[in-house]
């Protein structure tokens, strides 16, 4: 083969396959990652639980219009930078090199939490199932393993292929949330439909930062919609109607289902309702209204929701490693396709070896896969995935600063503002209320040690900038430009952002 030949096949190895996702598919992973049935079940209830409040319908409304605001720029900046590596780009070409390292360490580490915690809650929601239906008696890892295995498979294949196995996982699990919704309504507490946990009030009480930030954690997943912006058709509008898609269809579930859970049990009862029962109050409603077999398929599509989420989650964290090896900020080996399925091959099996490793650890120590596993990294990861939203969004105002054509003031500076400063308070709401979100005293040291960890990986991120900067320019020089780095063309001129111009800060 030619140098040339060789160079040719190099570039195209260090590309992902373009032109296979249209706008629905890119919805289904979006949605998939955001786990429509698991925060029914789980995060709903318990923020009726643990809150005391029944403004949670109203929080999810709240949200979504924050994160739809929020997504102005983030899809303006969309149709400027095509990267498969999302927040790690953008903050690259909006503060600069050291905080796009920064992010990308972030990203990582909030969406590894987020994939592996999963393998906790599968291997717990699927061993009775199993138990009751075959008479299978298996530990929790092993189930886990099994789960493991597929997803790494579906890993290493077209992307396409995952999509087509979301869909329709996807499209069961939106059907059963609906079904006991309206079963609900139609059955209200003491005859009479009621709109208390809409009302717009319940944000202003005491504690309603916990339920603001619980609400996030429901979307997390809805910004991954950019990870795939190299391998969608048209990507300019592919990526804007599947990122407002998801918000809306998911901020239009979760209202209806929680609001739904209020209407069966009564306004007054259902605090106390979930305080009882937890994430069974959706199929004890169920049962009442629907019978068992409804209750039986609610419980399989469950356990098909994290296994769906797990795929979609996967997906995002390989692409995020292969955005990095791509641009030798991680080995670049792990910056490369597959031939033939157009998949980042490297970084999805180093995402799978992280997978076992987990599993076997909380296996081989017998630590609660419930709560340790799932619960903790779960909620840790979502609020990484926050903090990189809230870093993002003053990231989108610093890009149009330097490159304001093509975008009005709206997508420019209005909309990117008021969603910095907004996303900034929920960052602190958060933070003030970890050990709410974790289940731990106010004293206890993880409710520090846990956040905390996304501002080590973030120093580690910009010390390692800086390294690559003084000892591999080169290397340094191509952060942040994705595919263009690998084929040699340039969208924009990172260099002349990092010059100290008057009038502007410098981002080195």
């Amino acid at each position: 083969m030619s140098h040339s030949s060789r160079l040719g096949a190099d570039r195209v190895s260090r590309t992902l396959a373009s032109n296979r996702l249209g706008v629905p598919a890119v919805v289904f992973f979006v949605l998939s990652a955001a786990t429509p049935l698991t925060v029914v079940a789980g995060v709903v209830t318990t923020g009726f639980a643990v809150t005391g409040i029944i403004g949670l319908p109203i929080a999810f409304a709240a949200i979504a219009a924050l994160l739809a605001l929020f997504s102005v720029g983030y899809v303006a900046m969309s149709r400027h930078v095509t990267n498969a590596g999302a927040f790690y780009t953008y903050v690259t070409h909006g503060l600069g090199r050291p905080a796009g390292v920064a992010a990308a360490y972030m990203a990582l580490l909030a969406y590894n939490l987020l994939q592996v915690g999963l393998y906790g809650i599968i291997g717990v929601a699927a061993a009775p199932q199993l138990d009751e239906w075959f008479g299978i008696t298996l530990d929790w890892w092993v189930i886990a393993l099994i789960a493991w295995a597929i997803v790494g498979i579906l890993g290493v294949l077209r992307i396409d292929v995952n999509g087509t196995v979301l869909a329709v996982l996807l499209l069961a699990e939106m059907a059963i949330i609906l079904i006991y919704a309206f079963a609900s309504l139609l059955n209200p507490a003491d005859g009479d439909v009621t709109f208390d946990a809409l009302q717009v009030g319940n944000l202003f009480e005491s504690g309603a930062g916990a339920i603001l930030v619980l609400a996030v954690l429901g979307f997390v997943g809805f910004e991954a919609s950019v990870v795939y912006s190299e391998e969608s058709r048209d990507p300019k509008r592919t990526i804007a109607l599947a990122t407002y898609i998801s918000i809306v269809v998911v901020a239009a579930v979760y209202v209806l289902a929680s609001w739904a859970m209020t209407v069966a049990a009564g306004p007054d009862n259902i605090v106390p309702f979930a305080q009882e029962f937890q994430n069974g109050v959706i199929f004890i409603q169920a049962e009442e209204f629907l019978g068992t077999t409804w209750v039986d398929i609610g419980e399989t599509l469950f356990i098909t929701s994290v296994f769906a989420a797990m795929i979609s989650f996967h997906n995002t964290v390989a692409r995020y490693v292969f955005a990095l090896g791509r641009e030798r900020v991680l080995p670049g080996a792990l910056g490369r396709t597959s031939p033939s399925s157009g998949a980042p091959v490297a970084a999805s099996i180093v995402q799978s070896a992280i997978g076992l490793i987990v599993i076997l650890v909380y296996a081989f120590f017998d630590l609660d896969p419930l709560v340790q596993l799932f619960f903790n990294l779960g909620t840790t990861g979502g609020f990484g995935v926050l903090s990189l939203v809230a870093l993002t969004s003053v990231a989108v105002l610093a890009f149009f600063w330097r490159h304001p054509s093509g975008e009005n003031a709206w997508r420019r500076v209005i909309a990117p503002g008021l969603a910095t400063i907004l996303l900034l308070i929920v960052v602190i709401l958060a933070i003030s209320n970890y050990d709410i979100l974790i289940g731990v005293a106010t004293d206890a040291p993880e409710r520090w040690i846990l956040p905390g960890l996304f501002v080590i990986a973030a120093l580690i991120g910009v010390v390692w900038a800086r390294f690559l900067k003084s000892s591999r320019p080169d290397v340094y020089e191509a952060i942040g430009r994705g595919a263009n780095a690998a084929t040699g063309i340039s969208v924009l001129d990172l260099s002349a952002q990092e010059e100290d111009e008057p009038g502007q800060p410098s981002l080195r």
